[in-house]
């Protein structure tokens, strides 16, 4: 390659490095986007972070929460670690648990709730639309509620063919 076209490489690579945010390390990637890597920086909010952003990685640090809308700008964003932080799951975290389950549905399961009580320990992917999905058991209320809707039925069906039985009878 003539050295003309090593130092447009270069001048590339810079001019993309060039938007990282201050506590992260970024490196250009061939595919024309950057490898943005703030693991472990104590982060407590997300960082400007450029557009041409595609891996990005947010695992280890204080991040509690991610506002809404937050990775609408990167639309070439396809890695996103966001383990290891306390995340406090309520209703302002939908955001992120729908963006990884239409991204990437395997991280919902080693993201990990801090807080609060109701949810700490539990992966990011049973927050429900605003708020917390119990496991079905067999006690579940819509079972429960499809056993009583069965013996209803049963007692009507009973009672209709007694009804019948009853009608059938030959008048005296």
């Amino acid at each position: 390659m003539p050295a003309w076209g090593t130092l447009l490489l270069l001048w590339v690579a810079a001019e993309a490095t060039r938007d990282c945010p201050a506590p992260c390390t970024c490196r250009a990637l061939e595919t024309m986007g950057l490898w943005v890597d703030c693991r472990g920086r104590e982060l407590v909010a997300l960082p400007a972070l450029p557009p041409h952003t595609r891996h990005l990685l947010l695992a280890n640090n204080s991040l509690r929460s991610v506002p809404p809308g937050a990775f609408d700008p990167l639309p070439r964003l396809q890695t996103l670690d966001v383990t290891q932080n306390p995340w406090h799951c309520d209703c302002s975290l939908v955001y992120l648990r729908l963006w990884l389950e239409d991204r990437a549905p395997e991280a919902l399961q080693q993201v990990r709730c801090a807080s609060p009580d109701v949810a700490k320990g539990r992966p990011l992917r049973q927050l429900g639309g605003c708020g917390w999905r119990v496991r079905t058991s067999w006690a579940s209320p819509g079972l429960l509620w499809h056993l009583v809707l069965v013996a209803v039925a049963a007692l009507g069906l009973a009672l209709l063919a007694g009804l019948l039985c009853v009608s059938a009878e030959p008048l005296p």
